[in-house]
């Protein structure tokens, strides 16, 4: 019986070893892509990315990437949400007479999540209340 016991917590072990090493490899690759979903965002930005097969391409990959776990910081999601140093970095802080104290007012830098695991904090600016 013990002998059994011992290798049922082995088992579980092994497999909750191999489970972290599978979130950690994931983790790496998204991190690693993060320049070219910035890269990406910038074409976007500039309308190169409006219509055609890149736009197919990027709409795609950044699908793929959600499928992951991969969850966007940027400017639509973040904008009058409270600002959390765990996930975002202050870059300024400006009065605002419409987004009420210690809340984004805007995104400089997309941030990225994974679950709870911050890969890239998002580069914001903070309201400083009315000025």
């Amino acid at each position: 019986m013990r002998v059994q016991a011992e290798f049922v917590n082995y088992k579980r072990r092994v497999d909750r070893d191999r489970d972290v090493s599978k979130d950690n490899a994931i983790q790496s690759v998204l991190t690693a892509l993060l320049p070219v979903l910035d890269d990406l965002d910038a074409a976007r930005a500039a309308g190169d990315l409006a219509e055609g097969p890149f736009a197919s391409i990027a709409t795609k990959f950044s699908s793929v990437l959600t499928g992951f776990g991969l969850e966007r910081q940027d400017q639509d999601s973040l904008v009058g949400q409270p600002f959390d140093p765990t996930r975002h970095e202050a870059m300024l802080r400006q009065p605002s007479q419409e987004i009420p104290e210690e809340h984004v007012v805007q995104v400089f830098r997309n941030g990225y999540l994974r679950g709870e695991r911050v890969l890239r904090a998002a580069q914001v600016m903070v309201s400083a209340g009315e000025g």
